[in-house]
C-alpha cells in the first residue's frame, strides 16, 4: 500500500474509531431526535442558510465515511426543513457522500481485490460493463439493501464514477421522499420500523425489479423487430440444425445429441473439417516423418557414428493419408449417427431464421429448426500478388496431395502454420526460402522467441527472408521467380513451388447471410453468447473467432449449443480467460495467457521468472537441452498472467500452467508439489523456484541464521 493509501487509511480509520469511542451515535437516534426537534427547528429558523450548510455537510460526511446515521438524519431533514428543502438536502448530499465512499474503496481496495481475485470475478465486472448502471438502479430502488454496503461494493467494479453518481441520484430519490416525509410527521414516529411497513417494502422490490422485467420487455420487442417480416413455424422438426462439419460444429452436435436434442449436421465436404483433412492431423504426421529424418542427422549428438535413411516424399504424404484414415473413424458419419446425430452430407442455405434448405443426393428440402448454428470453418488466405494464380500454388489444403518434393521451395509466411510446414519440407530433403513481410518470424510471440526459431531455421539450411514483401510472381527465361520488395530494392527469389501461409479467413459466403442481413466482415457479428443478430442464430469456431485454433472451436462449441438449446431459461457468456496455443516446431513453442509483448501493449504490470532448459537434467539426457520457461506474474504475487514455453514438447509442458491459470493456482503450490524426477515437466516446478528465490522473506532469513548461530553456542 502506498503512501497516499495508506494516509487515507489512517483518516478514515480515526473518523470511524473516534465515532464509536466517543460515542457519537447517541446523536443519531430516534429519541434524540424527537428530544431537539423544537431546538432545532428554532436554530433553522434564525439562521437557515447556515443551518442547511451545516447539515448538508455532515449527512455528506456521514455517508461518505459509511457511518451509522444516514436514515435519523433524512428523517431530521424532513422534520426541519420540510418535504420540498428536506428531499432537495439529502438527494444531492447522499449521492455525493455515496459517490465519495464510493471512491475511498475504489482507491483503497479495488486493485487489491482485482489482483487476487480477478478471475473469479470476470464475469461480474463484464456483467457491470455492460449494464451496471441497469444492476445499480435495481439495488438502490430496494431499501433492504443497504446503501453503504451497495457504496463499498460498486467501488470494487468496473463501474464509472459519473454512472455510479447519476443513477444513485435517481434510484435512492423514491425511498429519499418516503423517509423525509416520514420525518415531517415525526412526533407520530415510533420507530424506524414503523416508516418501512411490509407493503412499502414490497413496492419498493416490485419498483426494484421492475428495471429487469423492462430489460427484458425490451429485449422481446428487439427480437420482434428483428424478426419481423418473418413467418415463424407452429412446430419444428429440430431443436437445432449445425451448419459445418468441422471441431465446431462436432462438439455442438454432439452435445444437443448427448442432452437428448433433435439435432441434424450438415456438412459439404468431409467430417473432421480442416483439423482432420488438411490441417492439424496432416501437418503434425509430416512433421512427425521429418523429426525422424532430423535425429538421423544429429546422430552424433546421441553417441551415434552416422545414421542415414532411405525414403521416398511420396510413402511420407502416403503415411500422412494413412493417419488421417486411422483417425477419421473419431469424426465418421457412422460415429455420430450412432450418437444421434441425423448427419447430411450436403449443401445448407438459410433462408429465414428458423428454417434451412438442404441440398443432397436426393434432392432440396427445407427443414425447420428452433435453432442454427454456423460452424463454417476458414479457408487459406491467398494474397492479390500478380502471377501468382497463373503461376500455380500450394496452401494448405492442397500441398498433402504432392507426391513429388519440390526441390527449391517459397513458403509465404512466418507465422506458425508457415514455421511449421517450412522447417518439415527442408527437413524432407526441399530447399525452403521462408518469406515474411514483418521484421521477425512469429510476430505474436515475444522477440527472443522469434530469434530462437530463426537460428535453428538457419542452422538447418532453411533461407529465411524477413521485411520482404511479395509482389509478383512470374517466368523468366522457363524459370519461376517471386519478386520481393525489400527496403526500397527489388528481390528475384527462384522457386519450383510456392506455398502459401499466411491467414486464414472466415467462410462466409453461400449459406444465407446475405440474404438475412446477418452482419458479416472479417467473421460472423456475435455477442458474448455466440448470438448472431437473430437471437435464434449462432456461430462458433473459425467463422465466429477471434481464435482459429481446434480447441477454442471446440470449447465455444459447448457455449453454443447450450445457449442455443436452454436460452431464454439459461445461458452463458463465453470465456476467453485462458487460451492456450502451440506451434509444433522444433524448438516447440507454446503459450497461455500474457506475454511480455501483449502486457506492454496493455500496460498491464508484471514480474519475470525465467528458467533455462538447457539446465534441465532430463533435456540433457534427451541432448535437447535448449529451450526456456518464462512465467509472468503479478508483481509481489505468485498468481500467472501467462506463460511462454520454447523446448521439447512445449505443448504438452504448458498444460500445468493452464490448469493452473484456469484454476487460479499460484506459482507457491506449483513448487509444493512433486515431479517426478527425470522428467521435462520439472522445467516447470524449477521455474516457480526462480521466482520463489526472487521473493525470499530475507529479513526472515537473516533472523533465522542468527537462530541458528544461537543454537550453535
Amino acid at each position: 500500500m502506498n503512501h497516499k493509501r495508506l494516509a487515507i487509511f489512517a483518516l478514515v480509520a480515526v473518523f470511524i474509531v473516534a465515532f464509536f469511542a466517543f460515542d457519537l451515535s447517541q446523536y443519531f437516534s430516534l429519541a434524540y431526535l424527537k428530544s431537539q426537534q423544537a431546538a432545532v427547528a428554532a436554530q433553522v429558523s434564525s439562521q437557515p442558510l447556515l443551518s442547511a450548510g451545516i447539515f448538508f455537510v455532515a449527512y455528506v460526511a456521514v455517508t461518505a465515511l459509511s457511518l451509522p446515521g444516514a436514515a435519523i438524519m433524512t428523517l431530521a431533514a424532513g422534520a426541519v426543513f420540510g418535504l420540498g428543502w428536506g428531499v432537495l438536502l439529502v438527494s444531492f448530499a447522499s449521492s455525493i457522500g455515496a459517490t465519495l465512499a464510493f471512491w475511498i474503496s475504489r482507491f483503497l481496495l479495488r486493485d487489491w481485490v482485482q489482483a487476487r481475485f480477478g478471475d473469479r470475478l470476470k464475469a461480474i465486472n463484464d456483467g457491470v460493463r455492460a449494464e451496471g448502471g441497469l444492476y445499480l438502479f435495481t439495488l438502490r430502488l430496494v431499501p433492504a439493501f443497504p446503501f453503504f454496503v451497495i457504496n463499498l461494493v460498486m467501488g470494487l467494479t468496473p463501474i464509472p464514477s459519473w454512472t455510479f453518481y447519476w443513477v444513485s441520484q435517481v434510484g435512492m430519490l423514491a425511498g429519499t421522499i418516503v423517509f423525509v416525509n416520514a420525518g415531517t410527521q415525526l412526533g407520530h414516529l415510533e420507530s424506524l420500523s414503523g416508516i418501512l411497513s411490509p407493503g412499502l417494502i414490497f413496492s419498493f422490490v416490485l419498483l426494484g425489479i421492475f428495471p429487469l422485467i423492462a430489460k427484458r420487455i425490451v429485449d422481446v420487442v428487439k427480437a420482434r423487430r428483428v424478426y419481423a417480416g418473418w413467418s415463424r413455424p407452429a412446430k419444428f422438426e429440430r431443436n437445432m440444425i449445425v451448419i459445418g462439419g468441422g471441431s465446431a460444429g462436432l462438439v455442438t452436435s454432439y452435445i444437443a445429441a448427448a442432452v437428448k436434442a433433435k439435432v441434424t449436421l450438415v456438412e459439404k465436404h468431409k467430417l473432421g473439417g480442416d483439423c482432420l483433412n488438411t490441417g492439424c492431423v496432416p501437418s503434425k504426421a509430416i512433421i512427425r516423418s521429418a523429426k525422424l529424418l532430423s535425429h538421423m542427422r544429429r546422430s552424433k549428438e546421441f553417441g551415434i557414428r552416422s545414421a542415414t535413411a532411405e525414403f521416398d516424399f511420396a510413402d511420407v504424404m502416403e503415411r500422412v493419408q494413412k493417419v488421417i484414415k486411422d483417425i477419421e473413424p473419431h469424426d465418421s458419419v457412422e460415429r455420430y449417427t450412432e450418437l444421434g446425430v441425423d448427419v447430411v452430407e450436403g449443401t445448407a442455405k438459410i433462408v429465414s431464421p428458423w428454417e434451412v434448405e438442404i441440398t443432397d443426393a436426393n434432392g432440396v428440402r427445407r427443414m425447420t429448426t428452433r435453432s442454427i448454428v454456423i460452424a463454417a470453418g476458414a479457408r487459406p488466405f491467398v494474397p492479390p500478388i500478380p502471377g501468382l494464380a497463373e503461376q500455380g500454388y500450394l496452401t494448405s489444403d492442397n500441398v498433402w496431395e504432392l507426391r513429388v518434393l519440390p526441390k527449391r521451395l517459397v513458403v509465404l509466411g512466418g507465422g506458425p502454420i508457415g514455421c511449421e510446414l517450412t522447417q518439415a519440407f527442408a527437413r524432407l530433403g526441399a530447399q525452403v526460402t521462408q518469406v515474411e513481410m514483418l521484421p521477425r518470424l512469429m510476430i505474436r510471440e515475444d522477440p527472443e522467441v522469434s530469434v530462437m526459431v530463426a537460428e535453428r531455421f538457419a542452422a538447418e539450411g532453411i533461407k529465411v527472408l524477413l521485411e520482404h514483401k511479395a509482389s509478383a510472381c512470374m517466368m523468366d527465361e522457363g524459370e519461376k521467380i517471386m519478386l520481393a520488395e525489400y527496403k526500397g530494392a527489388q528481390v528475384k527469389i527462384p522457386y519450383d513451388a510456392v506455398l502459401v501461409a499466411v491467414g486464414r479467413v472466415a467462410n462466409l459466403k453461400g449459406y444465407g447471410l446475405e440474404e438475412l442481413g446477418i452482419e458479416a466482415q472479417r467473421t460472423v457479428a456475435t455477442n458474448e453468447f455466440l448470438q448472431t443478430k437473430y437471437p435464434n442464430i449462432y456461430a462458433a469456431g473459425d467463422v465466429a473467432g477471434p481464435f482459429q485454433f481446434t480447441h477454442t472451436a471446440a470449447h465455444q462449441a459447448w457455449y453454443a449449443a447450450v445457449n442455443a438449446l436452454f436460452d431464454p431459461f439459461k445461458k452463458f457468456r463465453t470465456d476467453y480467460s485462458v487460451i492456450p496455443w502451440a506451434t509444433f516446431i522444433e524448438p516447440e513453442v507454446a503459450r497461455v495467457g500474457l506475454n511480455e509483448t501483449d502486457a506492454k501493449a496493455a500496460g498491464v504490470a508484471y514480474e519475470v521468472s525465467v528458467y533455462g532448459i538447457d539446465d534441465l537434467d532430463r533435456a540433457i539426457a534427451d541432448s535437447e537441452a535448449h529451450g526456456f520457461v518464462k512465467v509472468l506474474t503479478v508483481p509481489g504475487k505468485d498468481k500467472i498472467l501467462g506463460v511462454t514455453i520454447v523446448g521439447e514438447h512445449a505443448g504438452d509442458l504448458i498444460a500445468e500452467y493452464i490448469l493452473a491459470m484456469r484454476h487460479g493456482i499460484g506459482l507457491n503450490k506449483m513448487l509444493g508439489t512433486i515431479h517426478i524426477y527425470p522428467t521435462l515437466a520439472e522445467a516447470n516446478k524449477y521455474a516457480a523456484g526462480v521466482w520463489k528465490k526472487a521473493h525470499a522473506p530475507l529479513g526472515l532469513l537473516a533472523l533465522v541464521a542468527k537462530f541458528h548461530t544461537w543454537r550453535r553456542g
